[in-house]
């Protein structure tokens, strides 16, 4: 039994590049070796973003703990070259001159990473394996009922619980079970969160949310502040929503388990997460809108729908507005469906692996309507890599965080019910009466709409704890009291700090910025009617669908190519002609149903 390291990844090791180094002295930089430096830079992490995500896809679809520790490995050597390359971007940008393309490079290097590491080489390896353990912990976890000794379910599973069960005590006990996993995870978070911030202030930043808020082209304080700006726009709708769901659940489980004024359990609301609520809809529908029109689930089972043809659906969309097919290696590289034969982390996600056009996701598709919506949402992202891949490596990304993770959530609002008539899953599509018209919008805001507030919540509760506004001891009742406040939700049960409530949601164990999300849920309404209007289309906004518009897809190419080449203000005005964030076009979107709540809610206790 040899104690080396394979031969293989030794010699990966041995051949991962070394940041550029500093000309002797200190002489002051110039635009000419700034240009030099960024061009090195690109190749440089070209091939190592290439390696890591090779051995983090290789990870997260065969978990073992040989896997985790090439990820680690693969992982430690990106920190490495960042910690050595970003202090000298942060130097070489105050070179005169300096082109706007350089200057633009050498800024998004500093943010090149949401998990910056020491420049120690010790504590940057130990914070590799964390993050690596971390990610693995959450995608191998499973409950086993209180004694251990019950089946195991893990999270596929106990989604399907917490989507159908109209079980009180099998909702909580789902909610409870997966709510285990987290608690062994809080002391590496807490180590996680230590050496992160350590290799944030390296490389200037005064912690690890500062450097993630500064992420959107304006500074770090601005940026929070537009995020309330943009929360007190929808703010309004989103409580008309909760007052109508709240009073419809009361109507199942009575008002002794769902009060007036109180937030709502969190296990009611078909989400392990209550972050989308959709899955409640037949609980809350209109009277009489529940039935076979709107049944897309039923629909894709009744008919046969597999992956592959889910997939290929949305490929269609994209290819109808102008767009290139997916290339073959998509088809024999993806994963579609959960392996039986081992671990893998299900959580959806899209990849270019090697900045090359090697496209990918990676799912664990079930045939329903919200992996439906999650599919057009993946190759959102995939079709934003097709456009830029050419780009240097440093600007093959979104404009933003929130425009990546927009795109594919506008196209899917052009997924309407009569589309989805027009493809053969649905039979009809509902009226076009206001009864129809809400019946869908309803459905819609479940998700839409009920994802604000968690959209917001989660990273504010993380810039908090980076900051250390709150210390490890109040790191649940902080999270609690930021879901009360924001989302009127609450726990099921009671909880303390001996419980990890964060770390039960994915993207904290696996430190993936969270506020771009809530973004994405403004930006994707601002594409959608500007899609709309290079369509040409003249009626109501929720009506529109831009499948088959070429004028539509030549905006929306347009935007994407461009990566993170320009402020995502330019990029905004390329496709929506408009340079802010405004949530005027969700609120025209949802027009008819807050019409429609406002006639509901009459005469009821709102608020929490």
């Amino acid at each position: 039994m040899t104690t080396s390291l394979p031969l293989a990844v030794a010699l990966a090791l041995a051949a991962a590049p070394q940041a550029p180094k500093a000309p002797a002295g200190r002489a002051p930089p110039t635009a000419a070796e700034a240009k030099a430096f960024v061009a090195q830079v690109n190749e440089d992490l070209k091939r190592l973003w290439s390696r890591a995500q090779t051995s983090d896809w290789v990870r997260q679809t065969y978990i073992t703990d040989d896997t985790e520790k090439l990820a680690a490995w693969a992982n430690e050597e990106v920190m490495a070259y960042l910690s050595g390359a970003v202090p000298r971007a942060a130097r070489l940008a105050r070179a005169p001159g300096l082109d706007p393309a350089t200057a633009r490079m050498l800024k998004l290097l500093r943010l090149a990473t949401p998990l910056p590491a020491p420049r120690d080489p010790v504590r940057r390896a130990e914070l590799a394996a964390i993050a690596a353990r971390l990610d693995s912990t959450y995608g191998k976890g499973k409950w086993c009922g209180p004694d251990g000794k019950a089946p195991c379910r893990d999270l596929e599973a106990l989604t399907e619980t917490m989507r159908t069960s109209r079980s009180w005590d099998e909702l909580l006990d789902a909610w409870i079970g997966w709510h285990t996993i987290s608690p062994p995870m809080k002391a590496d978070y807490a180590r996680l969160v230590a050496l992160s911030n350590e290799g944030a202030r390296e490389i200037g930043f005064a912690d690890v949310g500062e450097l993630w808020r500064s992420a959107y082209d304006m500074t770090p304080d601005r940026f929070a502040a537009e995020t309330d700006r943009l929360w007190e726009q929808v703010r309004p709708l989103y409580e008309e929503l909760h007052c109508y769901v709240r009073a419809r659940l009361q109507e199942r489980w009575g008002k002794e388990r769902v009060p007036d004024g109180k937030p709502i359990p969190a296990h009611l609301l078909g989400n392990m997460w209550a972050q989308e609520w959709a899955n409640v809809y037949p609980l809350v529908a209109p009277a009489g809108a529940a039935g076979p029109a709107l049944d897309v689930d039923g629909a894709l089972k009744a008919k046969g729908w597999d992956p592959v043809r889910m997939v290929k659906l949305g490929e269609s969309f994209f290819t109808s507005l102008g767009l290139d097919p997916l290339p073959a290696s998509f088809w024999e590289r993806s994963m579609l469906v959960k392996p039986r034969d081992r671990e893998v982390v299900c959580h959806a996600s899209a990849w270019d692996v090697t900045f090359s056009n090697d496209l990918r996701i990676k799912m664990c598709i079930r045939p329903n309507g919200d992996d439906l919506v999650t599919i057009h949402h993946e190759l959102g992202h995939d079709y934003y890599f097709q456009q830029y891949w050419r780009l240097p490596v440093l600007f093959q990304q979104g404009a933003n965080e929130g425009f990546h993770e927009a795109i594919g959530d506008a196209i899917a609002l052009s997924v309407t019910p009569a589309y989805l008539a027009q493809v053969g899953i649905l039979d009809a599509a509902p009226p076009e009466d206001e009864a129809g018209v809400v019946a869908v919008q309803l459905r819609e805001a479940l998700d839409k709409i009920a994802f604000l507030p968690f959209g917001k919540l989660i990273d504010r509760w993380r810039w908090d704890v980076y900051a250390g506004k709150v210390d490890p001891g109040r790191w649940n009742e902080a999270w609690w009291a930021l879901r009360t406040r924001l989302q009127g939700v609450s726990p099921p049960v009671a909880r303390s700090e001996a419980d990890f409530d964060p770390g039960a949601k994915y993207h904290v164990p696996a430190s993936v910025p969270y506020t771009r999300y809530f973004m994405a849920r403004i930006y994707q309404f601002q594409f959608h009617r500007a899609l709309c209007r290079a369509a040409g289309f003249q009626g109501p906004l929720h009506a529109c669908s831009i499948h088959g518009s070429r004028e539509a897809g030549r905006r929306l190419r347009d935007m994407l190519a461009l990566g993170a080449s320009r402020p995502w203000p330019e990029a905004m005005e390329v496709i929506a002609g408009e340079r802010e964030a405004d949530a005027s076009a969700l609120i025209e979107y949802f027009a008819p149903l807050r019409r429609w709540l406002g006639e509901q809610n009459r005469g009821r206790t709102c608020g929490w």
